[in-house]
């Protein structure tokens, strides 16, 4: 058999990338960022109307508190079995159809939770749901960075990403809107129904969401991926940008199939381990101080409720301020930059609220706000640095399995920190914990971290 055709279609694919990566940010983008970002708003959204409303719905379905913390846990683990399960079918069968599949069944299941009878079926509902949950933002995330040029494209994603910030502080405004507008057993039902709006963005990703051209490059459908970049190209001269010529296509090596146990291979595990340890010491305090802040602020702090829930708003609006500065010279200062002052601005927060004890509300607010500022830079970075370490062959996989330990540290952070809170020192013992693990992190990535700015995805996973 010749070589030739093989040669010749490898040198194709290396000429698609280089166009990919002369074409600046389009409507083309836009459009794909438009449909891939109702999943990321709605993520956070649902996972935090369930917080919102939580005492409404133990009230109307006659549960006792006992049973909350299971009742939140149990949507994480059904996010961490649907990261793992979309994530192969990701690879398999393409991120569209996970990205399809995944919405349609977040979406189905927000409605059913809408109409639960009792505790044991909202239960079921909310474990199905969270397969479906955990494996839209991940997979949409793959996509987006696929599409997305390098000289831009840490400060391109990590905007998109802010949806993310967007579903919490929707979720806090909305939900307290409808808790004092509906009755309070109403109130939660309708709240899981706008959670249901997934459903009509699968509708809309099957006929109008490209697939991501690195993907079917990298699946040798090289004729599919030639319509879409020319796409983008149109839609760059449309808007009046001239296009600079191709760079001269860099040899592409032929990559074999997916095989999901390359993570841990000798190429990939020093990268898989580190990315793990990342996310796990971003996402525990994440996870602790987002569903405990209001409670400390009315319990430690002695405010109101309503003043609790105004200053709780007051840091998600900072989060977002704070994750787009971030944005703004992520491309020119670097990712191990910010990851590092990500940790630093939270393990200044903590150790602030460990020394000083943080029992008047405004030392609490200052170092809790502080936590959640530098976490919340870290987070979607988090997505970001994931799909830039892989191959286009095991990115998705990679970045859904890495996912998982935001679910793990979901499940573990609100539960500790509540443990912790029991003892008489609990706010103390509280941020010392989260001053180690976030220092953990710090040193993994100073030690660990590749600086990935302005570099394509090929050359980083080489």
């Amino acid at each position: 058999m010749s070589i030739e055709p093989t040669a010749a279609r490898a040198t194709a694919a290396a000429a698609l990338l280089a166009r990919v990566e002369r074409i600046p940010l389009t409507r083309y983008h836009l459009r794909v960022a438009s449909i891939l970002g109702v999943g990321t708003f709605f993520d956070s959204f649902d996972a935090l109307i369930l917080s919102v409303a939580l005492t409404a719905v133990l009230t109307t379905l006659g549960a006792p508190l006992s049973v909350a913390g299971t009742l939140i846990a149990v949507g994480y683990v059904g996010q961490i079995a649907g990261a793992i399960l979309f994530g192969v079918i990701s690879e398999r069968y393409g991120r569209k159809a996970a990205f399809v599949a995944a919405s349609a069944l977040f979406g189905l299941l927000a409605l059913a939770s809408a109409i639960a009878w009792n505790v044991e079926s909202l239960m079921a509902f909310r474990l199905i749901q969270g397969i479906g949950l955990g494996a839209e933002v991940p997979v949409a995330a793959t996509i987006f960075n696929e599409f997305v040029r390098a000289r831009a494209r840490g400060r391109i994603v990590l905007v998109y990403e802010s949806l993310f910030v967007w579903g919490i502080l929707g979720a806090t405004l909305v939900g307290a809107l409808f808790l004092s507008v509906f009755p309070p057993e109403d109130a939660w039902r309708w709240l899981f129904v706008i959670s249901g709006v997934p459903v009509l963005t699968a509708v809309w990703a099957h006929f109008r969401l490209p697939e991501s051209p690195r993907h079917l490059i990298h699946r040798g459908d090289l004729e599919a991926a030639t319509e879409i970049v020319e796409a983008m190209e149109a839609s760059a001269r449309r808007g009046g940008r001239i296009l600079e010529e191709p760079h001269k296509p860099a040899d592409l090596r032929p990559e074999p199939p997916t095989r999901f146990g390359e993570l841990f291979s000798r190429d990939y595990r020093g990268r898989t381990l580190a990315l793990w340890c990342i996310w796990f010491t971003t996402f525990l305090p994440l996870g602790g101080f987002t569903s405990w802040m209001p409670t400390l602020l009315v319990r430690v702090g002695h405010l109101t409720p309503a003043v609790a829930s105004l200053l709780t708003g007051g840091i998600v609006v900072g989060n977002l301020v704070a994750l787009y500065v971030s944005a703004s010279s992520l491309d020119k200062l670097g990712r191990r930059f910010w990851f590092a002052a990500g940790y630093g601005l939270a393990l200044a927060g903590s150790i602030g609220g460990g020394l000083l004890g943080a029992t008047g509300w405004v030392a609490l607010f200052v170092c809790g706000a502080l936590v959640l500022f530098g976490v919340n830079i870290n987070a979607p970075l988090a997505y970001l640095y994931t799909a830039e370490l892989y191959p286009t062959r095991m990115r998705a996989w990679a970045t859904m399995v890495g996912s998982t330990m935001r679910n793990l540290a979901s499940v573990i952070a609100p539960i500790t920190i509540g443990l912790l809170l029991g003892a008489a020192a609990g706010v103390v013992w509280s941020f010392a914990l989260t001053a180690a693990v976030l220092l953990i992190g710090l040193l993994v990535m100073l030690r660990f971290g590749i600086e990935t700015k302005q570099r394509p995805l090929e050359e980083l996973a080489k």
